[in-house]
Parts: structure tokens; C-alpha cells; sequence
């Protein structure tokens, strides 16, 4: 199983083109699995996982304790379909004649939609940094663009000072699939990204001299600002500061979404700027409040309107 999953790393590197995320994602689901066959004894021959061993029964087991384990429907959804290209590569490679992963139902979805802020809580975790010191400066910039663009939290951490265009007022975006897209930057977003840069420059040029090619979002040591940099960036100000509790960077892509479709925006438009591949995924940012559709309603609907 070790030469398996090693070749398919390389595939996945060299063939797919895979995103850092997407590869330690990869990697880290189908080791979990490894794990699981190991310690249930599932698919082991002679002290050896081999692929050929693994049946329907082991697939619908590990499962069985992804649920267990409380995993959402998606996530137990995305490592079944990791899995499945993990097979379906091993088929491509002759190691395999079927991939039996294909044949595995998924589970429902649930339709449980990402969560989101209103406009006023948005605003109000907009102004939470202070923008006196290098942190704050830092992390409202990091806030803002994220409001202003909505792109993903992988894409966000890779973005370098030359990828935005202050006088266009755009932002070059490395998407899934290494798919490239242009995204509309607002100017307090464009502001809060200048009033960082000479923290930044005063922090390389006391911690990290030497450094020649750091990302536009960097830590206190002077090096790249991780994914999971980002995260506990949004979670300091989530916490403590009478927020939802289940508020994730991706609540903020799910926020700007919400807040330009409900301000008229069409769906092609945040389908592009999004950077989905699907019309359908984008669709189910097609949600609004009920006090919204309930006003509309009362506006425009005959029989809903008050007589003067």
C-alpha cells in the first residue's frame, strides 16, 4: 500500500497539478484509512495492507466510523470521493480491475447551508483590528480582502504583493486546479491592504532580511502566514466578541455571496468571481433571510399590500 499511495502522490503533483491543499488533503484521508485497515484488521495479509484486499465491507466499516466519530456529511462525502480517485488510479495503473469505491452510495446531503453574517455584524468584525500595529494592520487587511473578493482562505494565503492591482482594483486569484481569474478588490480593502504594507516591510526588514519571496500575508517572525494562521486570525476576533460561534472563513466567503445576491447581484457574475466551475454550486448562495423575501413580498405582491 506504501508504493500505491507513494505513486499516487507523484500523479497527483505532476498529472493533476494539485494544490498544496489539496494534496496534504489527499494524503491525509487516505492515510486515515490506512490507519483504520490497520487497526481493525480489514484488507491485512500477511501483516501487509494490500489494495487488491480492500472490499465493500471495509469501505462501508471506515465509514461506519466516520460517523461514529461525528463527522459531518460533507466531509465523510469528500474522503469517499478521495478515495474513489485513489482507486480509480490504481484501476488506470492495472493494479486493480475495479474501483469498488464507485459503487459505494454517498451519503444524503443534508442541505445544511455554510454559516454567514448579516451586513452589520460583517461591519462590525470589519472594525475590530487595530490597524496601529503591525497584527491589527495585518489582520484587518487580511478581514477586508477577504469581505471585498470572497475567495477561498488556500487562495488568500498564497496571494504575493504583485498580485494586486491597486489602480484597476483587482486581485489575481491561483484557484482549484491552479485556474487563474481576475476578482474585483473595493477601495477600503485596497486601503486596509497599503496601510499593512509598511508594517510588513518594517517587520522583513528587522526579522527576515534575507528573504526574498514571502507571500503578502506574513506572521510574527517574518514568514509565511499559514492556513492555519489564517484561521485562529478570524477565530480571536469571533471569540468573545458576541459572534456565532460556528463563524469559519469560509462564513466570510458564504457572506459576501449572500450580501451581493441580495443586493441584486446575479448569479453568473458571483459564479465567476467566486471561481466556480458549476452554476450549481453557486446556487446555494440563492438563500435569503425570511425578513428579506418577507419585505419584498409586501411590496410587491397585490394582495400583500396595505390599502393607503
Amino acid at each position: 500500500m506504501k508504493n500505491a499511495i507513494q505513486e499516487f502522490s507523484v500523479y497527483l503533483k505532476v498529472e493533476k497539478n494539485a494544490s498544496a491543499h489539496t494534496f496534504s488533503s489527499y494524503l491525509h484521508d487516505i492515510n486515515q484509512f490506512v490507519e483504520f485497515l490497520q487497526e481493525t484488521g480489514h484488507a491485512v495479509s500477511d501483516g501487509e495492507i494490500k489494495p487488491e484486499n480492500v472490499d465493500r465491507i471495509a469501505i462501508r466499516s471506515f465509514l461506519a466510523y466516520l460517523h461514529q466519530a461525528s463527522n459531518s456529511t460533507s466531509t465523510i462525502t469528500r474522503k469517499l470521493s478521495c478515495l474513489s480517485s485513489f482507486f480509480k488510479f490504481l484501476c488506470r495503473e492495472g493494479r486493480l480491475e475495479e474501483n469498488i469505491v464507485k459503487s459505494i452510495p454517498r451519503p444524503k446531503k443534508t442541505g445544511k447551508l455554510p454559516s454567514f453574517l448579516s451586513v452589520d455584524e460583517m461591519f462590525r468584525l470589519l472594525e475590530l483590528p487595530n490597524p496601529k500595529s503591525f497584527i491589527g494592520a495585518r489582520d484587518r487587511a487580511i478581514l477586508e480582502l477577504f469581505y471585498s473578493t470572497g475567495i477561498r482562505i488556500s487562495e488568500l494565503s498564497q496571494l504575493i504583493l504583485e498580485d494586486i492591482d491597486y489602480n484597476r482594483g483587482t486581485v489575481k486569484v491561483f484557484g482549484k486546479g491552479s485556474k487563474e481569474r481576475l476578482v474585483p478588490v473595493g477601495k477600503k480593502a485596497i486601503s486596509a491592504v497599503q496601510h499593512y504594507l509598511p508594517f510588513r516591510k518594517d517587520k522583513i526588514k528587522n526579522q527576515n532580511p534575507s528573504s526574498v519571496s514571502l507571500p503578502l500575508f506574513i506572521n510574527f517572525r517574518a514568514s509565511a502566514l499559514s492556513i492555519r494562521g489564517i484561521r485562529k486570525v478570524l477565530e480571536k476576533y469571533i471569540k468573545g466578541n458576541a459572534f456565532p460561534p460556528n463563524i469559519s472563513p469560509h462564513s466570510l466567503r458564504h457572506s459576501f455571496a449572500t450580501h451581493l445576491l441580495s443586493a441584486g447581484a446575479d448569479l453568473r457574475t458571483i459564479q465567476e468571481m467566486l471561481g466556480h466551475a458549476s452554476l450549481s454550486t453557486t446556487q446555494k448562495y440563492t438563500h435569503l433571510s425570511i425578513d428579506k423575501l418577507t419585505e419584498v413580498y409586501d411590496k410587491t405582491h397585490p394582495r400583500a399590500r396595505q390599502k393607503r
